[in-house]
């Protein structure tokens, strides 16, 4: 049986409090905190590991430890955390025996050791390829030929400025594109880009009063985008690890924001990292709109998970 909520908290001499909120494991799906409030507790909440739980009774959770241990235990901080209704977990609230409440998910940091692995994973593929490359040189040589084909610089409309009510609201445009991949046959593939009309603060936020240039696979510029223009399109995929992030009002915070469902990552509406393991902010895109209102926008994909922006296509 799971903890619930307002379940009273007995240690091994006295009541202590009440569950006042269920901490989740995102990723196992299982209840690994409880956290303890009342009179018993004071004005703090602590946060208890479900390990140190003896037992569970339909409105009891008995503690195998003293009353005496009470402040070992950590202090709850909120701030580090989120309800299961600010974000978007497939069917984790069913997975969950507790009664309705504040059920609530940590905000992960970006893996500490990751640069570490990385190293000795390339170091491995470096000796292998020194190794290999007096055999296989023409064959990666025509294998290689496609890194060097230039990049898409295509403009593709995406929609219409008429669907942007509101300044500062994100706004999703979905549309086709055809790609290529190597060798592989052509093939069309669902894509997508968030465009807003921003504020004047945002424009500034984003711009910093300075045109923002893209270029060429050659390093020419193709294209400008200036601060004066009141429309700024956000590639579709979350700079961590390219997620499909979406729109959302984030009830802790007083705001809406651009919410990265799969990792926890925030993102104001200038596109800035507000929390979560994002490296960088929002990728913003090229974008023109005709006398019409038609929006185009040059479909730019940058490499996820690195706080450069390295493009790709």
């Amino acid at each position: 049986m799971q903890p619930k909520l307002k379940s009273k908290v007995k240690f091994a001499d006295r009541e202590v409090g009440e569950v006042t909120r269920i901490i989740v494991d995102p990723f196992s799906r299982e209840v690994s905190h409880i956290v303890v409030g009342g009179n018993g507790v004071g004005p703090v909440e602590r946060q208890i590991p479900t390990d140190r739980i003896k037992m569970v009774t339909e409105d009891t959770v008995e503690l195998g430890a003293a009353s005496s241990e009470l402040e070992r235990f950590p202090l709850f901080r909120r701030d580090e955390y989120v309800t299961i209704r600010e974000i978007e977990i497939a069917h984790l609230e069913d997975h969950l025996n507790v009664e309705p409440g504040e059920v609530l998910v940590p905000v992960p940091e970006l893996e500490r050791d990751v640069k570490r692995r990385t190293f000795f994973t390339y170091l491995t593929h470096v000796i292998s390829v020194l190794l290999a490359l007096p055999l296989v040189f023409p064959v990666l040589k025509f294998l290689m030929k496609p890194m060097y084909a230039p990049y898409d610089n295509r403009w593709i409309r995406v929609g219409n400025v008429s669907r942007l009510k509101k300044e500062d609201v994100g706004a999703q445009f979905k549309f086709k594109r055809k790609q290529k991949e190597a060798f592989m046959p052509e093939t069309e593939v669902d894509k997508n880009v968030w465009v807003i009309k921003a504020s004047p603060a945002v424009l500034d936020s984003v711009y910093k009063g300075k045109e923002m240039k893209f270029l060429d696979h050659k390093g020419d510029v193709i294209w400008v985008n200036k601060p004066t223009v009141p429309y700024i399109a956000y590639s579709g995929k979350c700079p961590h690890l390219g997620c499909g992030y979406k729109w959302r009002n984030v009830r802790k915070l007083g705001k809406e924001l651009f919410l990265c469902p799969c990792h926890l990552s925030f993102f104001s509406v200038s596109g800035e990292v507000m929390g979560g393991p994002a490296p960088r902010p929002l990728d913003v895109l090229p974008i023109q709109v005709a006398e019409s209102g038609d929006i185009q926008v040059i479909d730019i994909e940058y490499k996820a998970g690195v706080k450069e922006r390295v493009r790709l296509v």
